[in-house]
């Protein structure tokens, strides 16, 4: 493979980019750290003076000492529930545990945060936990402690496809396809919640804290006139030696974990994708220049290739048709051992040939998909279904060349191609965003809608249907058109300043975390290891299915 050189350029400028986005990165963390004290540290006081850990304390007495645990939708229902109070990280812990040495996707909820309710993020988290085990094969633990759905907001949770329901039905199709279920019942679990642990395949319950039934006390007496309480009705010592209901009881939360662990540890060996591998090497530049890289303009060029070389082992990359569609880099390299191919958008000034004369040649403006990117993008996404290699893109794509010369070339149906082979892909994807990620270019790049098995942001993302610039122009130009000649410049600018400020709000990829268009919000320096970490999950499933496409224009 060839090696990447990296050129970092003018110092000054670099270190200006770097502290820049350090800052953003640091500003981010701190906040996340108020996000994962769920609901405050009272909260939390009171939470253990009964007895009980807080849900990320049992989250890392699940984990292997020394190992990370990989939170997902850390930012999920991030200021979407002002209303009633908030819902910090929707409620619910999320993400990727080794548990003796094997990936398990864990499911916590946060009775910290309104008793462990359900709001309408919560259940989309809780359904993109079990995508997530369902698609790459990884057993899944549920830790539930729940008073049930926000009853508030309940005609957004209760009877749609996506809702509260679904998560049964995942369970179902989990059990059905083999993908271990184990959960841990370790506060209350009522009414339609019940049926999570219960359709799980193996079930624990705690005493004392513990409760499991279909209508708690005061709807029975309202229903049936019976006076009972919560450990009569369906607590630990009812529903697993009476009932039957639950597997096993234990007496604290901690007994219940060590539990837990040790029966995970029995679990048979799973098959593993047909994915190559090879011994890991660490790349030739220090994964902190990537600070440094990207422009603190979002509209200035850099050159891609000075990420990879801080990505990829050995900074080694076998480019795919490094001549010809020059806005989009292709090519082949290992992450970690894992190969993977790259699909990039190239965001430096590239020159196209035209024709046979050295002197018909073109610039190509960075970041913008056109009609031979696209075909170059497509053959590749079909050579990596081919051979069996995982797809990873990098999105910074301002979208697809416009105009009426690109028109004329056919760009819709170039696009088209690209569009249809990434959905159609049978090779895992993995989508980082590390810049823009504005109208179809996201969907050719493998956006939320296409099925990725993880999706990353670093904080210089903004995902939109257009950028900000000219989204404000058109926005501002609909209202002016409705409101006549009679607006004086001033009135304009007003305007244009709010609309500029309501889109920038809705680009930061914050926003996008907080609707779960992507799994987390990463530091770009630890880029790598979690797209390791990644990779090592998607190839836990042995199916790769078989790689076909409808018709394609040609």
């Amino acid at each position: 493979m060839s090696i990447l050189k990296s050129k970092r350029g003018d110092e000054k400028s670099f270190e200006h980019r770097a502290s820049h986005w350090r800052e953003q990165t640091d500003e981010i963390r701190d906040q996340e750290e108020t996000l994962r004290l769920g609901g405050g540290l009272k909260a939390q006081e009171r939470h253990r003076a009964r007895g009980k850990m807080t849900a990320r304390e049992r989250v890392a007495a699940l984990c292997d000492p020394g190992t990370a645990f990989l939170e997902l939708g850390l930012w999920a229902a991030h200021g979407l529930y002002a209303d009633h109070g908030g819902a910090p990280a929707a409620g619910v812990v999320v993400g990727v545990a080794c548990i003796h040495g094997r990936d398990v996707v864990v499911v916590a909820n946060d009775a910290t945060v309104k008793a462990g309710a359900w709001f309408p993020m919560t259940c989309k988290k809780v359904l993109r936990a079990q995508e997530i085990a369902l698609e790459n094969r990884l057993p899944i633990i549920y830790l539930v402690d729940s008073a049930g759905v926000f009853l508030p907001l309940q005609d957004e949770i209760f009877p749609d496809k996506e809702h509260f329901g679904r998560a049964f039905f995942n369970n179902a199709r989990l059990s059905a396809a083999g993908v271990f279920q184990m959960a841990a019942i370790m506060g209350p679990c009522v009414a339609g919640g019940a049926y999570l642990p219960i359709m799980s395949d193996e079930a624990h319950i705690v005493e004392g804290e513990g409760s499991i039934f279909l209508a708690g006390p005061h709807l029975v007496k309202a229903a049936i006139g019976e006076e009972i309480g919560n450990e009569e009705l369906g607590g630990a010592m009812v529903q697993c030696d009476i009932s039957g209901v639950v597997d096993h009881r234990h007496p604290d939360d901690a007994s219940c974990l060590t539990k837990i662990r040790s029966q995970m540890a029995q679990l048979g060996e799973a098959e593993q994708a047909p994915f190559a591998r090879r011994p890991p090497t660490e790349p030739l530049y220090p994964a902190e220049e990537l600070y440094g890289i990207l422009p603190v303009d979002r509209s200035r060029p850099y050159d891609t290739r000075e990420l990879l070389a801080r990505l990829v082992d050995g900074s080694e990359f076998e480019e795919y048709k490094e001549t010809y569609g020059q806005s989009l880099i292709c090519g082949t390299a290992w992450i970690e051992g894992w190969p993977v191919g790259i699909v990039a958008n190239q965001r430096s000034i590239v020159e196209r040939k035209t024709g046979t004369d050295p002197a018909d040649k073109e610039l190509q403006i960075g970041g913008v998909i056109y009609s031979d990117s696209a075909d170059k993008g497509t053959r590749f996404v079909e050579l990596c279904n081919q051979k069996k290699i995982p797809l990873l893109f990098i999105q910074d794509v301002t979208g697809f060349m416009v105009g009426s010369r690109a028109e004329q070339g056919g760009i819709i149906k170039d696009g088209a191609k690209m569009v249809n082979v990434v959905a159609n892909s049978v090779v895992p994807k993995i989508t980082l965003f590390v810049g823009n990620s504005y109208g179809a270019g996201n969907y050719a790049m493998c956006g939320k809608a296409y099925g990725a098995r993880f999706l990353y942001a670093w904080p210089s993302a903004s995902i939109s249907v257009m950028g900000g610039e000219q989204a404000s122009n058109t926005l501002l130009a609909i209202q002016l058109k409705k409101r006549g000649d009679e607006v004086s410049e001033e009135e304009r600018q007003e305007l244009l300043t709010r609309i500029r400020q309501r889109y920038s709000e809705a680009m930061d990829p914050r926003y996008a975390a907080a609707r779960l268009w992507v799994d987390a919000i990463i530091d770009p320096a630890e880029t790598r290891e979690v797209l390791a970490r990644s990779l090592a999950c998607v190839a836990a499933n042995p199916d790769i299915g078989e790689f076909k496409t409808g018709v394609l224009q040609t």
